[in-house]
């Protein structure tokens, strides 16, 4: 042991120590280089014949990368392990086959969602938490190749006259790119992943999303055709809430779908599923929501489910839900439900049609039944915050009432939220509605419970 580099306690002195290396950070961009250079030439040799399966197209191609980096190791006399190389094997597969370093995120099963912030910046969404991944892309270039990759075959391109697009993956993830000038630090691509095996209800009272007195209302309430706003912040479970209250529409009913990216998987056998179209290369050929949802009401529908509305269609669904197309469901952007109805009136002047506030307000307190409005919370679960009832008009202002709300007490020891859905006491005035279509839900499901104790009322969800 060479004394020399110890000061005078032992210890290594600050300026002779030698900087830290990070091993395996390095051994990882030793490998992705050896991978860039296979890759090159595997793409200039390797030959796929359209007319194999893919299992067939990936053996070809894995044997043929085996070929060249066999080769390569060989000329440049570099040694690798069967694990090393089995690793660059996948790394070019992915390139082959797949979307690159992202590959491996979109075939995680526990990742909700995957965020492209330029090159070296990927993120991942896992249990409602995000969290910063070691993955990465080589360069601006790599990113906007696997832009392409996404887009081109469904005949769209990104560049800077069209630096923004939604897409969709072949496994229905939804995609969303914007690129330079439009986003300042590099290419953007967010994806949020098809969920292959949809939640159903007894899936989210196991979470904890809301309780079994709650989801028999709300199955009621879909059945009895009340009208429902699911609301709620970005992320917070709109769509996935949406999709379960659309299971319990009966089967005979004929259902139509409006969506921007079609995200909802309805079980039933009678479904139209309608997807709006942006704009072409020339900027013609634009279907927008409302173009659908008023197409949408000649096609004899039972119900219309609007996966979201953002603009004058707005308008459009109210109209539907007040004559005749009682039972629909749409979500909303909001932070209340209270906001929401406010949304509702802005999103219905947006429609060009000049109707004072206290008609909007009218229309909107005569359509909707119900608001279900759903939040993130700080650890990542999901939860029906509030379900509102709408009452109708008191002088000028919408007349809102809440039937059952999450009360947070606190939290435990790793940051969970500890909390319990309560009813407020009051008894919904749709139940009539709800039991003319065959439902008899029992009063006491709005009663506020008796707290026995602390230890009885505190539930981890």
């Amino acid at each position: 042991m060479n004394f020399a580099t110890y000061g005078i306690n032992g210890n290594i002195s600050s300026f002779e120590k030698e900087p830290k290396v990070d091993v395996m950070a390095k051994r990882k961009k030793e490998l992705e280089d050896i991978a860039n250079q296979v890759l090159d030439t595997v793409i200039d040799e390797i030959i796929l014949s359209p007319n194999d399966s893919e299992a067939v197209q990936k053996k070809t191609a894995s044997d043929k990368i085996n070929e060249v980096l066999n080769n390569y190791l060989n000329e440049s006399k570099t040694h690798l392990s069967l694990v090393d190389k089995q690793k660059i094997n996948v790394l070019v597969m992915d390139e082959i086959f797949g979307y690159g370093p992202i590959t491996n995120l979109l075939n995680d099963p526990t990742v909700t969602e995957v965020m492209v912030n330029g090159p070296d910046k990927i993120y991942i969404e896992r249990s409602g938490k995000i969290e910063k991944t070691e993955n990465a892309f080589r360069d601006n270039k790599h990113v906007l190749h696997i832009i392409d990759k996404i887009v081109a075959p469904l005949g769209r391109r990104v560049d800077e006259s069209s630096p923004m697009v939604d897409a969709r993956l072949p496994d229905g993830s939804r995609v969303n790119v914007i690129i330079p000038p439009l986003s300042i630090k590099g290419p953007t691509i967010t994806i949020r992943k098809f969920a292959v095996d949809p939640y159903m209800i007894d899936d989210l009272i196991a979470f904890g999303t809301l309780n079994t007195d709650m989801a028999k209302l709300l199955k009621a309430s879909v059945k009895g055709r009340i009208n429902i706003i699911v609301s709620g912040g970005t992320g917070s479970g709109k769509t996935t809430f949406l999709n379960v209250l659309s299971s319990f529409i009966p089967d005979n009913e004929r259902i139509v779908t409006i969506e921007d990216a079609a995200e909802l998987q309805l079980k039933q056998e009678h479904v139209v599923t309608l997807e709006s179209r942006p704009s072409n290369i020339e900027g013609k050929g634009r279907i927008g929501i409302r173009d659908l949802v008023v197409n949408a009401l000649r096609m004899r529908p039972d119900r219309i489910i609007v996966g979201e509305v953002r603009s004058g269609e707005a308008l459009d669904m109210l109209q539907a839900m007040n004559t005749g197309h009682d039972g629909s469901i749409t979500t909303v952007h909001a932070n209340t439900p209270r906001d929401s109805l406010s949304r509702l009136e802005t999103m219905v002047m947006m429609s060009g049609m000049e109707l004072p506030s206290r008609a909007i307000r009218e229309q909107i307190s005569s359509a909707i039944n119900l608001v279900v409005h759903v939040s993130r919370y700080s650890d990542g679960t999901r939860k029906v915050s509030k379900v509102s009832e709408i009452l109708g008009m008191e002088g000028d202002t919408i007349t809102i009432q809440d039937i059952y709300v999450f009360r947070q007490d606190g939290f435990d020891e790793r940051g969970g939220i500890i909390g319990r859905h309560v009813p407020t006491g009051i008894v919904p005035g749709f139940l009539d509605k709800i039991r003319e279509h065959g439902d008899n839900i029992p009063v006491s499901i709005f009663k506020p419970q008796e707290q026995a104790s602390d230890n009885s009322i505190k539930r981890r969800y």
